[in-house]
């Protein structure tokens, strides 16, 4: 078996909204007492771990009496999470309790994790309560997230914990055993895709957005991209069923699921880079360029072709191929306005057009990342 959760020192657990809590609005106590129980077991045996849960707005929303699961508007949603998190918290206190353990909550936004000294912060905090032996139960702060800084499924976030807490592994319980070539629901023999070495085109094509429960905000579409986010920085991801007691410990001895298997192993900060969700621009780039990038070098300016958003010198900005594609992330080394008069340009005419010395590129290899 390529990968088990039990093979890994760190490990990041994901529960989905569906797993946790019923369409009815009710807590399935009952199988939530298992996962802690695996949890428990696994610790004991010196697995550190850490859980990342949905399950917030759908309690809240049933407290509240909100339509839509409180999915009918941002505030309901903001409503919802403010009061179900309470609960969340306490559910898990409390069963994580009952079998010895201590357990943390860490609410965090996009914005914590994409800005490099909070994301520092949140490293050191999850890093202190696993060495303590504590549990961190780890959500999304919806209660305060705009649609702009949002993650906006926890899939992501559980990848993105994942280099935040130095973990090398994610294992995502899903409503569904893993990915499959084509829609479990709609085409029941539809074969399951057990080993993914490379996430192409392929395997992209065969991700739906929509969650079969449809409690959620994350179908195989997010699984998919955070599996990028984990496998690009050096953490294997699977893709499991809640659907059965001991979800862990199931997957542990069946094997059955779906394991995207690390690409390499990578450094915390270009781990970081790669991670990153919110670019604030854009530097298109020829074939050539990308040919220099995957060899090494850093992007110069004469390979880009063009330049979108609004930025300055040291904010994250994608690198794209011409058919749109992102080829890389990486912090630049100029604003907007310079990177975009120096598209195409050769190097010795940089001091000229900007009327003063150039800096060697515009984004350098070691602050970028590649995909």
């Amino acid at each position: 078996m390529p990968f088990s959760p039990a093979a890994c020192p760190r490990l990041i657990v994901k529960v989905g909204s569906s797993l946790l809590v019923t369409p009815s609005g009710d807590v399935r106590r009952d199988w939530l007492a298992t996962l802690a129980a695996d949890i428990a077991a696994r610790i004991k045996a010196g697995q550190q771990i850490a859980v990342v849960s949905s399950g917030a707005i759908a309690l809240g929303a049933r407290r509240l009496k909100l339509a839509k699961g409180g999915r009918a508007s941002l505030e309901d949603a903001q409503a919802a999470a403010a009061t179900g998190q309470i609960a969340l918290s306490q559910i898990w206190a409390e069963l994580l309790g009952a079998e010895g353990l201590t357990a943390a909550q860490m609410l965090v936004t996009l914005d914590d994790l994409e800005d490099r000294r909070r994301y520092l912060n949140a490293s050191a905090t999850l890093g202190r309560l696993l060495s303590l032996g504590v549990v961190p139960v780890i959500n999304e702060n919806d209660s305060v997230a705009t649609e702009e800084i949002r993650f906006g499924d926890n899939d992501r976030l559980a990848a993105r914990i994942a280099q935040a807490a130095a973990a090398q592994g994610v294992i995502l319980l899903s409503d569904v055993a893993g990915l499959f070539e084509a829609n479990p629901l709609t085409h029941p023999d539809a074969c399951l895709i057990e080993r993914v070495e490379r996430i192409d085109a392929r395997i992209e094509a065969m991700a739906s957005g929509d969650s079969a429960s449809g409690m959620g905000s994350g179908g195989m579409a997010s699984k998919i991209a955070a599996a990028r986010i984990a496998t690009g920085a050096g953490v294997t991801l699977a893709i499991a069923s809640g659907h059965v007691d001991h979800p862990l410990a199931a997957f542990d001895t069946s094997g059955r699921g779906t394991v995207f298997i690390a690409e390499r192993s990578a450094t915390a900060r270009k781990a970081w880079l790669a991670g990153g969700l919110t670019a604030k621009g854009e530097i298109s780039v020829d074939a050539g360029a990308i040919a220099a990038l995957k060899s090494g070098k850093s992007l110069l300016a004469a390979g880009a072709t063009i330049v979108t958003g609004t930025f300055m010198r040291g904010d994250l900005v994608a690198i794209t191929a011409p058919d749109g594609r992102v080829v890389a992330r990486g912090l630049s080394e100029y604003d907007a306005a310079d990177a975009a008069s120096l598209c195409g340009k050769r190097s010795e005419d940089h001091a000229a057009i900007l009327g003063h010395e150039p800096r060697g590129a515009l984004v350098h290899r070691n602050h970028m990342a590649l995909l």
